[in-house]
């Protein structure tokens, strides 16, 4: 047992450490190489097809969406019997329900509708 002892500090001061221990996250040195940023627009991007294809993407999620939520909201209004309807919480699940479904859909045709899905769903 002793021998192990002597061994364990034979090892510990075999190695000598370059920053004190918890800085690594403060170190500047880095394994990797990060790519440069990507620009917001690029003009070439008008002449491609998944522009067009998000941007429909987009025109139907978004008019798919306003529809089916503001139809249930103006059949919750228009109704006679307040009973008869949805109420509230149908009208909140109609938009919880369009926007899940939408994003769901196009999400990997539409950066917007990748970014909304972040948002709702933190």
């Amino acid at each position: 047992m002793e021998g192990k002892e002597e061994d364990v500090k034979l090892g510990a001061n075999k190695f000598s450490e370059r920053q004190p221990i918890g800085t690594a996250a403060q170190s500047e040195d880095k394994d990797y190489k990060e790519p440069p940023p990507a620009p917001l627009f690029e003009p070439g991007e008008l002449k491609s097809w998944s522009f067009y294809r998000a941007g429909i993407a987009e025109f139907m999620a978004t008019f798919l969406f306003l529809y089916i939520s503001i139809l249930t909201v103006v059949g919750v209004v228009k109704a006679p019997s307040k009973c008869s309807t949805v109420g509230i919480q149908g009208i909140a699940w109609a938009f919880g329900g369009m926007i899940f479904a939408l994003v769901y859909c196009t999400a990997g045709i539409s950066v917007l509708l990748k970014f909304l899905l972040a948002i709702f769903c933190f």
